[in-house]
């Protein structure tokens, strides 16, 4: 399993982040976040991964701001249509679909993003898009038929990692945020150590 580092938000952190070589990180460009993103990435080790997270933002804007920081993935988490996915394919990035997931959730409602995304991120269903820092009740996604790799977050911590160990999910990734945090877009670095260490043993 790949770790996504997400909510990065200042320079000298997103450096020091970066020398833990996670597979991916994450920078939110939607502006009511406290975790909203507006400077310059720094220049990062080829290996990782960039991936901008949006909110129902428009074509024109998700394209600009891809180009300006060179994303590697788009992650949409808002109410963005299969019509809206499919148009994003003139985009030079991959797409992550996000889905905040209760115990209501209808998967049925995946099929029509199947063929316009590359991959489905699970979140919490909470107040905000993300970052509510609460784990949903993973066993609900046992509902989960596709074949399609995902990203697994929602309140993911140090705690957690027994637990993910023993999902039978084709997990692509994890993806932690608020709970490596010092304050809302400045992360732990001994936390995020120590958490891809455990990572890496059940992987």
């Amino acid at each position: 399993m790949k770790l996504k580092i997400c909510g990065m938000k200042y320079p000298e952190n997103i450096v020091e982040v970066s020398n833990l070589l996670p597979d991916f990180m994450g920078f939110i460009f939607w502006k009511p976040s406290a975790r909203y993103f507006d400077n310059i990435i720094p220049v990062l080790p080829k290996s990782i991964q960039k991936v901008g997270v949006f909110v129902d933002a428009s074509l024109d804007e998700i394209n600009e701001i891809t180009n300006n920081h060179q994303l590697d993935f788009i992650q949409l988490h808002g109410k963005e249509s299969p019509d809206c996915c499919n148009n994003l394919q003139s985009v030079n990035a991959k797409i992550i679909k996000v889905f905040s997931i209760d115990a209501a959730f209808d998967f049925s409602q995946l099929q029509s993003y199947e063929s316009v995304c590359d991959y489905f991120l699970f979140d919490t269903k909470g107040k905000l898009p993300g970052g509510n820092g609460v784990a949903f009740d993973w066993q609900i996604l046992q509902n989960y038929k596709s074949n399609k790799p995902i990203f697994l977050s929602g309140g993911i911590g140090l705690e957690e990692i027994q637990h993910i160990q023993k999902l039978s999910l084709p997990i692509y990734a994890i993806d932690v945020n608020s709970k490596f945090e010092i304050e809302p877009g400045l992360k732990d670095i001994q936390k995020l150590l120590h958490f891809k260490n455990l990572l890496h043993q059940i992987s």
